[in-house]
This record gives structure tokens, sequence and C-alpha cells, in this order.
């Protein structure tokens, strides 16, 4: 090969060059498919371990290290763990420990790239090069993908990714094996021998593949040309696990303060790590002077290298989640109040029940609002104060947030794939948040109303009064079944709704005929009537909605969503329908 005295690498001609870039293509999209595959196929399963599985230091680090050997991707973990926290399913210190796990189970990358390196001329030995197994898993794989579908189809791209990821790899380390005898080479690796280099090329490197395994991949097969030594490979890696941490940064952005925190904490638990190890390192060589260090490194020994650092730094920090926590209070303090809905978070797409979980969880939240806010209505009606009006006023604002933030967050999960029980949930909270919605704007109504009555001093008979306050606790009771047959799905409460619903529903026709008969009688102004006739209207609407929610409740139940047809069959031959209609009307009897 002629040399080209003028080039950074004399040996490296440009058909090199362009066989390094496809072979670096090749190996970064196999890692890729390989562990979004990967990913997909562990389903929810993983991820719900994940959730729940994470209640002591130990079970958070083995829960972080279990899923990331299983989904290759510290990366993944780490987001999906910020994803966790921004939603309140874990807290700040039990995610640290699953990150410092993350760190661990991303190392089996490592190891499975270090085959590569394996000689011999045994027959074993030979079986375990993946150049001997890689097409048969790659046939199988093309196999499983154009005849399989759902998880055998995942499967067919787990292994496909894995062929072209392992491919690549050994056509890296061919491409660049041309370069074993090239001065400038040996000398540009030996620049990194200054740990501070190192750690930067080693960050840098990692951050713009976005993946501390791609490339610790790219260092293996450069350590097939025999120029990367120890001294140049330990501070590199040490910088890898820093440049990983891009991926939890940039995911934490727009999320709440305890997100942010977790990717703090990623942060700075491995530039801690790094530092620490990487000076406890270089002093120990400056005392002893290791052998080693100058001397060319293997793939095998790079994983051993990648995998004693971690858990080096693993166990050196876990005593200190409690100290990582307080640290990241104090780069990211509390401030204002976070809005609840920030919790729902897209990356629990991937995990519809959790999503599900969550999104009741708000709603949940959303229906105590309303409930809430419709019982200061009522007071406020025969005893208004402007404190009552203004948190009727802010809760019905919050459940316009809830309405908004939430139905776009349903909409686009019922996008995702989901079982047929998770699909029925979904359509069940769809239904629900709006007319919770509307409880709070017939509250606030009720509250101009009663405002009403005093800017214009008008005044009802005690009569009038009798039977308003008899209407006000049929519909401050309706919306207490309401809210605890959702709050505690209780559908012997729920079954409840409609017979009181039916008895709102007489009771606003009795009303109003009473009052009529005040009017002819003189006894009532008709400034009071037209107010009184607001009132009246917007107090059914509520117990209308009720009547929905109740009904969405039991109808969902037999995943059906007619809820008219289903509330006219609760009402037509129903005995337990007509026992409890007669026990309310008994009961709100107008004297």
């Amino acid at each position: 090969m002629k040399r080209n005295q003028k080039g950074i690498f004399a040996d490296m001609t440009i058909f090199n060059f362009l066989t390094l870039l496809g072979s670096l293509s090749l190996f970064l999209f196999g890692m890729s498919v390989m562990g979004t595959a990967l990913e997909k196929r562990a389903g929810s399963s993983l991820k719900a371990i994940l959730a729940k599985l994470t209640n002591g230091r130990f079970s958070g680090l083995l829960t972080g290290l279990a899923v990331t050997a299983v989904i290759q991707s510290s990366s993944a973990t780490t987001v999906m763990v910020v994803g966790f926290v921004n939603s309140g399913l874990l807290s700040l210190r039990q995610s640290i420990p699953v990150i410092m796990g993350a760190n661990i189970g991303t190392t089996v990358t490592a190891w499975l790239l270090s085959l590569s390196g394996i000689s011999g001329d045994s027959l074993f030995i030979q079986l375990l090069k993946p150049s001997s197994f890689t097409p048969i898993l790659a046939v199988i794989g093309i196999i499983f993908y154009l005849t399989g579908k759902g998880k055998r189809k995942d499967t067919g791209l787990i292994l496909l990714g894995f062929a072209t990821l392992m491919f690549g790899m050994e056509s890296l380390s061919g491409s660049v094996s041309g370069l074993r005898n090239d001065p400038n080479f040996t000398k540009f690796f030996l620049m990194f021998s200054n740990p501070i280099l190192g750690v930067l090329a080693g960050a840098i490197l990692t951050g713009i593949v976005q993946s501390s395994s791609a490339s610790v991949g790219i260092l293996q097969a450069l350590s097939s040309t025999g120029a990367v030594s120890y001294g140049a490979a330990i501070p590199i890696i040490m910088g890898q696990n820093i440049g990983t941490c891009v991926t939890a940064m940039l995911s934490s952005v727009g999320t709440n303060k305890n997100a942010r925190r977790a990717a703090v904490v990623h942060l700075s638990f491995n530039v801690i790590g790094t530092l620490v190890c990487l000076t406890g390192f270089e002093a120990a060589n400056a005392i002893f002077h290791f052998a080693f260090v100058p001397t060319a490194i293997d793939t095998f020994h790079i994983a051993i290298i990648h995998s004693i650092f971690n858990i080096l730094c693993t166990a050196m920090l876990l005593p200190c989640c409690g100290l990582l926590e307080k640290l990241s209070y104090r780069i990211i303090p509390d401030g204002a109040h976070t809005d609840a809905t920030t919790q729902l978070d897209e990356r629990l797409f991937a995990t519809p029940a959790i999503a599900l979980a969550k999104s009741e969880e708000l709603t949940k939240r959303m229906a105590a609002d309303a409930e809430l806010a419709l019982h200061e209505s009522l007071q406020s009606v025969l005893q208004y104060t402007p404190e009552l009006a203004a948190s009727v006023r802010q809760r019905e604002d919050d459940t316009d947030k809830y309405e908004d933030t939430l139905g776009t967050y349903l909409v686009h999960l019922a996008t995702q794939p989901m079982n047929d029980q998770d699909s029925v949930e979904s359509s069940k909270l769809l239904h629900l948040i709006g007319d919770f919605e509307r409880i709070t704007d017939h509250a606030v109504n009720i509250v101009e109303s009663a405002e009403e009555l005093r800017e214009k001093d008008v005044h009802f008979t005690d009569s009038a009064k009798h039977e308003l306050q008899t209407m006000l606790d049929a519909v401050g009771e309706i919306v207490d079944l309401t809210s605890r047959a959702f709050l505690q799905d209780d559908l012997s409460l729920a079954r409840q709704v409609e017979p009181l619903e039916q008895v709102i529903d007489k009771l606003k026709g009795e009303l109003r005929t009473n009052h009529i008969a005040r009017l002819q009688r003189g006894e009532c102004s008709l400034a009071a009537g037209f107010v009184l006739s607001d009132l009246l209207t917007n107090l059914e609407r509520v117990a209308d909605h009720c009547s929905n929610i109740a009904g969405c409740l039991l109808d969902m139940k037999n995943e059906r969503i007619d809820l008219h047809k289903y509330l006219d069959d609760v009402k037509n031959g129903s005995n337990d329908f007509l026992m409890q209609y007669n026990a309310f009307e008994e009961k709100y009897k107008l004297a």
C-alpha cells in the first residue's frame, strides 16, 4: 500500500475510509434495531417490574441491572426512569439504585462483542466465534421477520439486529486492520493516555452516538489494530459513562423537578465515579508503575475493565444514595408548585397499563375537585361568601386543565397497541372526564346565581327556601354517590345514582309548579323566579352528568358504550331500581 505522508493516517485510503463508515453505520444500525426490538419484545412486563420492584436499594439495583441487560441499553432504562419519576410512579430516592444498576447491566453488550476476539483451533472455540453462528441467526431472523407476526416478528428483528451488529463489528475491525502498523494512528491513540483527553474523547463519542454500548463496541473494534493501550482505553471507558448521560439529560427537558433531578443524579453518579476511580488509578500507577499500562488491550479486557469500573462505582456510591439525592436538590432547588398534569408522560405510552393507571389517578383528582366545587357552590346558594365563589372558580379552572390534558393524552394513548381491558379502561376515562368537567361548569353557574341573588337583593320565601334546600340536599347526595362509586370502584353505589336522578327530575318539576303557584298568590317576585329557574336547570343537569358517570361505570363492566340504552334497561323492569327510587322519593319528599 502506498504511503501518503501528508495524510493523518498514511495507510488509510479513501476506500478504507468508506468501508470504515459503512461498517460503523451497520454496527450502529444493528445496535439500534436490536435495542428497539428487545425493548418492544420485553413488552410492558419488564417496565412494570421497573415501576414496582424498587422499594429497596438492592431490589432497585438488581431491577435496573436486569432490565438493562435484557433491553441492552442503559440510556433506554434511564429514560424510562426519568419518565416514571416525572409521573410519580417512582420517587427520586427509588430511582437512584435503578440508575446505578443500569450502568452495570449495560456492560453485557461489551461481553457479547468480546466474542469476536476469540481465537483457537478447537471446534467448540470456533462455534463461539460470531462469524460462525451469526449467519445462522440472520437466516432464522429473516424467516421469523418475513413469516411471523407480533412477538415472533419482534424476535426476528432482535436476531437480525444482533447479526447486523456483529457483521458491522467484524467489518469495522477489518476496515481498521490496515492501520495496525501506521505510526500516525499509534501516535493518535497515544494522546488519549492523557487521562483528561481520554475522558473527553469517551464522553464526546458516546454523546454523539447516544449509547455507551455502541461507543465501547467501537473502542473494541479499534483495539484489533493493537494500537490501543490500557493507558488510553481506561480513561476513554470512564469518559463513556459520562457521555451516556446526554440521553437522560435531553429526555428530562420539560419534565418536573424530580424528573430533572433523576437525570442530574445520573450525571453526578457517573462524574463522581469517574473522578474518584480515575484519580485512584492514576495515583496507583504513579506509585507502582503498572507494567500493563503501555501494552495493547484486546476486546476481552475492554469488557472486563468496563464491568469492573461500573461495579466499583456502584459499590462506592450505593451507600451514598441519600447524599446524591441531596446534591440533586442543591442543583435543582424547589420552586413553584408543579402542575399535576405534567405527570402524564408520553414515555409511558410503551406501557399502556402504567399510562392508564396514571391517567386514572389524575382523573380521580379531577373527580375530587369536581365534588368539592359542587358542594361549595351548593353552600353558596344560601350562605354565600366571596371565598367560596373564588374556590369554585379555581377548581373549575383546574378541571378544565385536567380535561384538556387528559383528553389529549388518552387520545394519543389510544393509538398505541393495547389489550382489550386497557382499551375499555381508556374509553371509560375519556367518557368520564367530560362529565366531571361539566359538573364544575354548572357549579360556577350556581355560584353566579347566588351572586345574582345578592347583587339584586332578591329573597326567597321560607317555603321556597325549604324546597330549594331539599333539592340542594338531593343533588349533594347524588354527587357524593357518584364520586364514591368512581373513586372506590363500587358498582353498588353506582346503581343508586339513576334512581336518585329520577327523583331529582321529579323534584325540579314540583319546585317549578310550586313557584308558579306562589307567583299567582303574589308571594314571590319575578326576579326570584328567574334565578330559581336557572338554579333548578343547573342542579338538574348536574344530576344528569352524575347519571352519565354512573352509567358509564356500570356499562363498561359489560364492555358496552351505549349508555342511554343501558339506563333505559335499568329503569324498565328492575325491582332494585323501583325500591331505591321509592326510598329516595320518600327521603326527599316535599312537605
